[in-house]
């Protein structure tokens, strides 16, 4: 049979691990401005790549330089991985996948390009469709590869095209000009969206970096100020409360005095007992769901919610333990609190259940706003997770959240005999 210890441990680790702990969300914390800004380089790559594809294309279905044999595949080579990149890019997944993809398979169908012009009269002077995707591919770089690999490939792939096309054109002295117009074109702005990526990122990461030290700095100080407080608390019950015990046992001489030094000394050792506790838990007596309605009422006001909670509570409904009330009350009170700043309030109702058979207590916390998704809240907003679900989960509650474009209900519920 499972112990008390063990069940309270199971416990608490159910309620830490609503609260993000992976590695994933440890890297999600510390890099809240670098996420957005690699969402932002991904809008633009993909907006500049859909102007420059768009260009491509149309010069595709004019008279073209390759064969009638190798238009085709060649066609498909390059836009079928440029069109995956430019939805990945919109969607905001798989990006690094697709852009790797296109900054292939572009230098790939360059190889070919010699070959799929072999035998045919070129103009120097007409820029082959394919030289609209140079730049695209050296941005695809900048999606897909580690800045090392990123100079490669701007350095490389316009140098390729300059090849090909002096190969196509058999090194005519008129090819060189404006080859070396569009390579060296080319390499500038390839360049210069290089750099632009990485001075992004770099600035994206200091910034993390600087608001991780300081999240780390204020949760220290935090601890801090916790632990002198508990110090200074249980100086204070000690010189209070345990020394005035002892002073009484001391002095005492009737059967009257014993008796009072007996209850000093017990109050004192159970309150010293009780130091871990949260110091806003207040007393641990047994409360009824009535009362729970009414102390929720009473927390959304302070909130500046006027709101009266419906009751359907039976007769028989058990009391519970004063801290699991407070737990339910202030997970409540933040599911209120969150309905008010992202609802506005909106058709908010709360309900307190109790029952006998089975023994429990509910409490749902609707409103009519226009929802949310949970799993797309910010790792670092523990509104939810910790004020809510961890909190309930904390003294051997359930708790759960249902949200549509219609509105959210928050359900919080104990059975009687959880600690």
């Amino acid at each position: 049979m499972v112990s008390e210890a063990e069940s309270t441990r199971a416990i608490l680790d159910d309620a830490w691990g609503h609260i993000p702990q992976s590695r994933e969300t440890t890297a999600g914390l510390g890099s809240f401005t670098r996420l957005r800004i690699e969402r932002i380089i991904s809008l633009v790559v993909g907006l500049g790549s859909l102007v420059l594809g768009t260009q491509a294309f149309l010069t595709a279905l004019l008279p073209y330089q390759e064969s009638p044999a190798w238009h085709v595949p060649l066609m498909l080579m390059t836009f079928v991985p440029l069109t995956a990149m430019l939805i990945a890019c919109g969607l905001g997944r798989a990006v690094r996948l697709c852009a790797g993809i296109f900054a292939v398979a572009y230098p790939l169908a360059l190889l070919l390009w010699p070959a799929a012009t072999a035998g045919g009269t070129a103009d120097s002077t007409a820029e082959p469709w394919i030289w609209y995707l140079v730049n695209v591919a050296t941005v695809a770089s900048v999606l897909a590869f580690p800045l090392f690999l990123q100079v490669v490939w701007t350095a490389f792939v316009p140098i390729l095209f300059g090849v090909v096309r002096l190969i196509q054109g058999e090194f005519t002295p008129e090819y060189w000009y404006n080859v070396t117009l569009d390579v060296s074109f080319a390499l500038i702005l390839g360049g210069m969206l290089v750099t632009l990526g990485w001075v992004f990122r770099a600035i994206a990461a200091n910034v993390d970096e600087a608001r991780a030290r300081a999240v780390e700095s204020y949760a220290a100080a935090a601890a801090a100020d916790a632990a002198e407080q508990e110090r200074i608390a249980v100086a204070a019950l000690m010189h209070d409360s345990v020394l005035a015990a002892l002073i009484a046992a001391e002095r005492a001489h009737t059967p009257r005095e014993r008796t009072l030094a007996v209850t000093m000394a017990r109050e004192a050792l159970t309150r010293l007992a009780n130091t871990e506790q949260d110091s806003e838990e207040g007393s641990d007596e047994p409360r009824d769901a009535a009362s729970l309605a009414d102390d929720i009422e009473r927390s959304a006001a302070e909130l500046g919610v006027d709101i009266g909670v419906q009751r359907s509570i039976v007769p028989r409904t058990p009391p519970m333990p004063g801290r699991i009330a407070r737990a339910l009350v202030l997970a409540a009170t933040q599911a209120i609190a969150n309905a008010a700043q992202h609802a506005g309030g909106s058709g908010l109702a709360v309900i307190v259940d109790g029952s006998a058979d089975p023994a429990r207590v509910r409490i749902t916390v609707r409103d009519t706003g226009a929802g949310f998704d949970l799993d797309r809240v910010p790792h670092d907003r523990l509104g939810i997770r910790a004020s809510i679900f961890a909190r309930v989960a904390a003294v051997g509650g359930t708790s759960s959240i249902d949200s549509d474009p219609h509105g959210t209900t928050v359900r919080l519920e104990w059975r009687e005999g959880t600690p």
